[in-house]
């Protein structure tokens, strides 16, 4: 995939596990042509189970701690690995694939040499452009700016056949370039990513519920047209920010900028704002969670309601208070979680509409 043919000590890379021995496991480096890396057992925590660490064929993010090219062994290292340093390598090694899929495919359906490809197409773009991912992107919307400057230079003899001389040529042949454009175009479409924040809120002076409300419309104003930003109750005092987005780093500085907006809030009326989780990218699988927790705390929510007796409910609206953690007490009792307004008949009638929460 890269122009080196071995990573740079300190260096973060992806490994495969191929076996695992008595005193090193064995692995092979993805990013690197599947050369040979091995971990030493004793970088690892004392377990019972070598297996419950690391197992065969999972793949998984090691340091480079030495390299020997003569012998073209890397030694590697699990410790000390930040979950954003983590990150950082998954991401690199996803772009990384798809860059390779593409530079095979298009290698593999015009009959040339995919190092040959590498070198005059995606090498260069790596030097320039810090990863030819990005390269790409630009491809989708103005592939003449990323690829007309790309050239080499060929030796050949004078017509009078007596000397050499050297010419400027693109890099790859129109045909190449009109087929990686075109696979480009169709493997590089954006697809909207979703970001999420996780939060709590609480504020236990008077019209506490109000603030909180205008805080969490200060967020969703701090969202644009490509960025909305929706926030959610899950259950006091947590919420959570979303946003669907093609950019994700526009959208964790948008939500970023609307946790800002609510923090500011809530501050001005002696509230508090705790980021629980910071901006980040989820998952299918998360998001359904999160839709199932908050399902089961809705249906929680409505069977505490039905169970409180109705003589409590129609109290005067002057009892109503809130306590810790953003639960109400109504007449002495704890109500519901869940944010809705409810209108209940008085016995005299009329009617009286109180805030569940």
């Amino acid at each position: 995939m890269y122009e080196a043919p071995y990573p740079e000590v300190g260096t973060l890379v992806m490994i495969q596990v191929t076996e695992i021995g008595a005193v090193v496991s064995h692995v092979s480096l993805l990013e690197y042509n599947n050369i040979k890396g091995r971990i030493q057992l004793s970088d690892r925590r004392r377990t019972r189970s070598v297996g419950s660490v690391i197992k065969v064929g999972s793949i998984e993010v090691a340091m480079v701690l030495r390299v020997d090219a003569e012998r073209g062994y890397i030694d590697l290292s699990r410790k000390r690995l930040s979950e954003q340093d983590v990150q950082i390598c998954v991401d690199r090694y996803s772009k990384s694939k798809v860059v390779h899929s593409i530079m095979r495919h298009v290698a593999v359906t015009k009959f040339v040499d995919l190092e040959d490809l590498y070198i005059h197409v995606g090498w260069p773009l790596y030097r320039k452009y810090g990863h030819a991912f990005e390269a790409f992107k630009v491809i989708v919307n103005d592939p003449d700016s990323v690829l007309k400057p790309l050239t080499q230079e060929l030796t050949e003899f004078a017509p009078d056949g007596r000397r050499e001389v050297t010419k400027v040529v693109p890099a790859i042949s129109g045909d190449v370039i009109e087929a990686l454009v075109r696979i480009i175009k169709i493997r590089m479409i954006p697809h909207p990513v979703k970001i999420r924040a996780d939060i709590e809120m609480e504020c236990v002076h008077y019209d506490g519920i109000l603030h909180i409300k205008e805080a969490m419309r200060k967020a969703e104003a701090a969202g644009t047209k490509d960025c909305p930003v929706k926030i959610r109750l899950v259950a006091p005092p947590s919420y959570v920010l979303d946003t669907q987005t093609l950019d994700k780093e526009q959208g964790i500085k948008v939500l970023s900028d609307a946790i800002a907006a609510c923090a500011a809030t809530m501050e001005h009326h002696k509230g508090k704002l705790t980021v629980k989780e910071p901006p980040r990218s989820v998952s299918k699988l998360e998001d359904k969670r999160l839709a199932e927790l908050m399902t089961k705390l809705r249906l929680e929510n409505a069977e505490i309601v039905a169970l409180a007796p109705l003589s409590a409910r129609v109290k005067a609206f002057g009892s109503l208070m809130m306590v810790t953690r953003g639960y109400w007490e109504f007449a002495g009792e704890i109500w519901s979680r869940s944010m809705e307004e409810h209108t209940l008949e008085q016995g005299g009638g009329g009617s009286l509409t109180i805030i569940v929460w």
